[in-house]
């Protein structure tokens, strides 16, 4: 998962809601987490860092598989446009992923990319190819989403409408 798709709590909701289903497998690295920790502090003044810090220490305690480390070596050899981006491609290399999430389609040339075996999807895509391979689960994964909100509760419209200000259009169809 690229840190973009982690940024958007409704997104890492949603995501992390299907993983929890074991619909899939998320896999990240500390330098993800950061990277969209940082990003959210930047633009959201109002959010204490702790609560992002507890945040990044449940995902990596409910979902002890997905942390990848000891990557660095690959990410020196890899090239993409953005050497920013190098440490998505290593840890999704060294995790032997078969897609990486993102929001970024471009930073991630398909011609470089599918030499590594891996597949760039943006979230929305992703999340509705999930859906469509055990709806009856997706359906579970997204009411327990919206039981757990509760502070302000919200509908399942106010989720979906969240869903759609953050690009998963063809997720809320």
């Amino acid at each position: 998962m690229d840190a973009c798709v982690l940024y958007p709590a409704s997104m890492r909701d949603i995501l992390l809601s299907l993983a929890e289903k074991e619909l899939y497998k998320p896999k990240w690295s500390d330098k993800i987490q950061q990277e969209w920790k940082s990003n959210l502090l930047e633009n959201r003044k109002d959010i204490p860092e702790e609560i992002l810090v507890r945040t990044i220490a449940l995902m990596n305690m409910h979902f002890p598989d997905a942390r990848i480390e000891h990557f660095e070596e690959i990410e020196t050899s890899l090239h993409l446009p953005d050497p920013a981006d190098n440490h998505v491609l290593a840890a999704a290399i060294k995790s032997k992923a078969d897609v990486i999430v993102t929001n970024n389609i471009g930073d991630f040339p398909s011609e470089y990319i599918s030499r590594f075996d891996i597949e760039i999807i943006d979230p929305d895509t992703f999340i509705l190819n999930i859906i469509d391979l055990d709806p009856e689960l997706a359906v579970e994964a997204l009411t327990d989403l919206v039981a757990r909100l509760k502070n302000p509760p919200q509908s399942i419209d106010d989720v979906f409408n969240t869903f759609e200000r953050n690009g998963l259009v063809k997720t809320v169809q």
